[in-house]
C-alpha cells in the first residue's frame, strides 16, 4: 500500500463552471468556514471529525473526516495567493488515513459573467507512496462533485 519507492504519478485538470451568483458570494463560499463546511464535505456517509480555516495568504485549512469503512480523508492545505473575490491559489496533501497519498497545487479563478461568475479550477497533482490515480480522473470526479455541491449551497 505505502511505498516511497514507487514512482510518482501525475495529473491534471481543469473545470469549468458558472454560478448564478456574484463573484463575492462564490470567494465567500470559499473563504467562511461556517460556508464552506455546508458544502466542503465527503459523499453520503461521510462523517466530518475536524475542520480549521485560517484563510489568509501563508494561512492553512483542516478538513478530516471517517468514511463509512473506517478510513479517514485527511485534507492539509496552505494558501499561497488570494485575491478577493478574483483569485485563490493553494496547495495542499491529501491523506487516506496515516497514507500520503498526494500533493497538488490548485487555482480557482473567478470571473464576473452577467448576472454571476464564471469560475476556472485548475490542479496539477503529483500522487506519491504507490497511490496511483491514472490521469486524476478520479480526483477530477471529486472535485466535479464538490463543485455541485458549491452551486446548489449558492443556489440555497
Amino acid at each position: 500500500m505505502t511505498s516511497p519507492t514507487a514512482p510518482a504519478t501525475h495529473g491534471s485538470f481543469t473545470l469549468e463552471r458558472h454560478f448564478n451568483a456574484k463573484p463575492a458570494r462564490v470567494f465567500a463560499a470559499f473563504s467562511d468556514m461556517n460556508a464552506r463546511a455546508r458544502w466542503f464535505v465527503g459523499p453520503p456517509g461521510w462523517k466530518e471529525m475536524e475542520r480549521s480555516l485560517d484563510f489568509r495568504k501563508g494561512g492553512s485549512e483542516v478538513t478530516i473526516g471517517q468514511w463509512p469503512d473506517g478510513k479517514q480523508s485527511n485534507f492539509q492545505a496552505r494558501f499561497e495567493e488570494i485575491v478577493p473575490d478574483q483569485r485563490i491559489v493553494f496547495t495542499y496533501n491529501m491523506y487516506i488515513s496515516d497514507w500520503h497519498i498526494s500533493v497538488s497545487l490548485n487555482t480557482v479563478e473567478l470571473f464576473a459573467d452577467g448576472s454571476g461568475t464564471k469560475m476556472i479550477f485548475t490542479e496539477h497533482t503529483t500522487f506519491i507512496n504507490g497511490f496511483d490515480d491514472p490521469g486524476a480522473a478520479g480526483r477530477k470526479e471529486g472535485s466535479e462533485g464538490l463543485l455541485d455541491r458549491l452551486a446548489a449551497f449558492l443556489d440555497g
